[in-house]
């Protein structure tokens, strides 16, 4: 973090500093959480939905504190006050002080800022720019997916003198909340990979979500840069929307031969469902591309990266180089995990909506077609449900089942009643007896497929953060069918 001293983040943030607070200590560093605290940091006494921030300033004090932002005054177990400096809203505050920060760095260093929204693929995103920038200077970007109104300013409270380039991930439940993050950071070049149907029903419809995902390009100034989806008809009308230039990418079947972009050519996926193409850049030159990432969804995440670090000056040599064999650096992307028994757990299941459903189940499908010998493996679909979506739940759940059944997923589990749609659906489709299962919980759902995976069978886990899945996944990558059956005949 940069050098900010108490009086300064009172003034930044219109609050008062507290009868016991130093104007001229120097803050270090800057955390929401009492048990991340270190000597010199500040503790942001922010309130919760579970629990008040105000409860935990001692506790951010024990560890090293030396000032809490704080909506009141609290007071020491001696009842002293705690120094803080006393603001009417602490995430606000905290905002301002970020924005504070990108203008001093800016001013100061010439600060590239980026930032990425989209409905499903920010965090891929981000993670492969980091890495492209970091070749060029020194980056800084989210720690896993920091993307909000919170997220965000704790991304840019880690930047320093020295960082050149910002990555800002961007996401948003309504009209107006990428508003606030560009207001926030002030992109200079700003990516929207794609406009899904993620958060349908906290936006109001498909359209919304267009319209809250083009605020990000409506930010942008004259001289920055618009990088678009151009096979998303919904991210490419947002070329109206900027005043700044556009970069389009896509895949090159879509790609109109007049327009500067960066493409991929023969896109495809190897037998281990990498995506393979050939990375088309601006500049006209062209290198193969061999991805650790699953799944051929993640061109397009590829290209916007590789399109953005050209543009800030990344050599096209380097692009490739650094994206040859680049997996996933953020968990629960796409993880893929090899039992010794031999079963593939993949687990995507920090995020879902019904586009990025149906794309892992696109990968699953053609990670079990036959191999050169002719050998398929068996596929399991395990999915929870897609949060988020109103009133189109039922109706999206329903259409997920019969998906998984018209890919000819061999065996597909649905954990809990949100979802039990998707399972209702491909009992119609046609999936009966073992082929279909239904468990309420994930304790249930263990059961099930510790009872009936064998060796070689390929596992997608896949569901909205909030039901959990990704927890199951790591319990069940944690098992073999070895380990298990000695265990059960230890107990017999």
């Amino acid at each position: 973090m940069i050098d900010l001293l108490s009086a300064e983040i009172a003034e930044i943030t219109g609050g008062r500093l507290t009868s016991t607070a130093s104007a001229d200590h120097q803050v270090l560093g800057v955390t929401t959480d009492s048990r991340e605290c270190y000597e010199g940091w500040l503790f942001v006494a922010k309130p919760g939905e579970a629990s008040d921030g105000h409860h935990y300033v001692q506790a951010a004090m024990d560890r090293g504190a030396l000032l809490a932002l704080a909506e009141r005054e609290t007071t020491a177990p001696d009842g002293s006050v705690h120094p803080a400096v006393i603001v009417p809203d602490a995430v606000i505050a905290m905002g301002q002080i970020a924005a504070a920060i990108v203008a001093r760095l800016k001013e100061r260093n010439g600060l590239r800022v980026v930032g990425i929204t989209g409905s499903a693929g920010k965090t891929t995103t981000k993670d492969l720019l980091s890495e492209l920038l970091a070749t060029s200077g020194p980056t800084v970007a989210p720690v896993g997916s920091y993307n909000g109104e919170v997220g965000v300013p704790l991304t840019v409270f880690r930047a320093t003198e020295d960082t050149k380039f910002l990555v800002v991930e961007m996401g948003a439940t309504g009209v107006g909340h990428i508003n606030y993050l560009t207001d926030m950071v002030h992109p200079e070049v700003g990516v929207v990979l794609g406009v899904g149907s993620a958060h349908a029903g906290e936006f109001g419809g498909v359209e919304n979500i267009a319209i809250a995902k083009g605020e990000m390009v409506e930010s942008l100034p004259a001289d920055g840069l618009a990088v678009l989806n151009l096979d998303d008809p919904m991210v490419a009308a947002m070329a109206l929307r900027t005043i700044a230039p556009v970069l389009n990418f896509g895949v090159q079947r879509n790609a109109d031969p007049s327009a500067a972009g960066v493409w991929a050519r023969e896109a495809g996926v190897d037998a281990n469902g990498h995506p393979v193409f050939t990375l088309a850049l601006r500049d006209g030159s062209e290198f193969p591309v061999r991805s650790g990432l699953i799944g051929r969804h993640h061109v397009t995440n590829i290209l916007a990266a590789a399109a953005v670090a050209e543009y800030l000056g990344v050599e096209g040599a380097q692009i490739a180089a650094t994206l040859q064999g680049l997996g996933p650096a953020s968990r629960w992307r796409m993880e893929r995990t090899e039992r010794a028994d031999g079963v593939s757990i993949i687990n995507d299941a920090y995020n879902a909506n019904p586009d990025s459903m149906r794309a892992a189940l696109v990968t699953l499908a053609e990670l079990g077609l036959p191999n050169e010998a002719g050998v398929a493996r068996r596929t399991w679909a395990v999915l929870g449900e897609m949060l988020e979506l109103g009133s189109d739940s039922i109706h999206e759940h329903d259409l997920l089942g019969r998906a998984a059944v018209r890919m000819n997923i061999k065996k597909l589990l649905v954990v809990g009643r949100g979802a039990k749609a998707a399972y209702n659906s491909a009992v119609l489709e046609g999936s009966w007896g073992d082929e279909a299962y239904f468990a309420e919980d994930a304790d249930a759902a263990a059961e099930i497929l510790n009872d009936n995976l064998l060796p070689g069978d390929i596992v997608l886990f896949k569901s909205s953060n909030g039901s959990g899945l990704r927890h199951l996944g790591d319990r069940i990558a944690e098992t073999n069918i070895g380990a298990r059956t000695a265990k059960e005949g230890s107990e017999q």
